[in-house]
């Protein structure tokens, strides 16, 4: 269960790390590599993003990661096929991400039946709301998968509570309002959100959308129990390659 791996994690670390990782991109090969690399340099959970064509909570470098790899003819059978690989390879807990399209075309109880025979934990779907999600619910419920929701800086405590009665493993909490990879201002401010989140729901907490450096999962410590980084890492990929990933994620604890 995830929930218990992670509470397991968190009773060693003051803070745990997730990445982020497109499937495909730059290739298949990079993202295996990069998997190593990362989980190497000491993650404690990652998300796998099967590519979409409208990534809607997305920044211009996931986007752009997004459309090289569907532009590179990836699929959502190669990205079934990698996440089985990289879970039999790597002992950390590993979730997709990706939008309610893919899913509802794949259909819905075989893409949650699919998860758990490649040994997957969870899912986070940005655009589907719990509301609108009675079937997704079930399905992930029936093989033991975790739906993680989100928090967003707007939403009221009461709709918190809401959410969180659906939600399994963990919440994501937005950082702020907007997309990835923009710049976050880590403040009083933040850390108000953070204990609101807090005082909503008994699952533990992850931070994302805009952690950067060490300084940010510093700031993180004691208010979320998972930085989550995702554009910057993809960012010095570009830049730099994989090795130099690992370095940047060594250097965030």
């Amino acid at each position: 269960m995830l929930e218990t791996t992670i509470r397991s994690k968190m009773a060693q670390k003051d803070i745990l790390l997730m990445t982020h990782i497109v499937i495909g991109y730059p290739d298949l090969e990079t993202s295996f590599e990069l998997v190593r690399t990362m989980v190497e340099a000491g993650v404690d959970l990652m998300e796998l993003q099967i590519p979409f064509s409208e990534p809607m909570a997305d920044g211009p470098v996931i986007l752009k990661a997004n459309q090289d790899a569907l532009a590179a003819g990836i699929t959502v059978d190669q990205c079934f096929d990698f996440a089985e690989k990289i879970a039999a390879a790597f002992d950390i807990p590993f979730l997709f991400m990706t939008y309610y399209n893919i899913l509802f075309k794949y259909g819905l109880e075989t893409f949650a039946e699919r998860m758990a025979g490649c040994g997957l934990c969870g899912a986070i779907v940005p655009d589907l709301p719990p509301e609108e999600a009675d079937e997704y619910l079930a399905a992930m419920n029936a093989h033991d998968m975790a739906p993680i929701f989100i928090y967003a800086p707007n939403t009221t405590e009461a709709r918190m509570r809401q959410i969180a009665e659906h939600g399994k493993g963990f919440i994501y909490c937005m950082a702020r309002k907007g997309v990835t990879g923009l710049q976050t201002d880590f403040s009083e401010q933040l850390g108000s959100h953070l204990a609101h989140c807090r005082a909503s729901t008994q699952l533990p907490l992850a931070l994302g959308f805009g952690v950067k450096n060490r300084a940010d999962v510093e700031f993180i410590k004691r208010k979320a129990d998972i930085a989550v980084v995702g554009s910057q890492a993809i960012r010095i990929l570009d830049e730099k390659g994989v090795p130099a990933v690992g370095e940047f994620i060594r250097g965030l604890r």
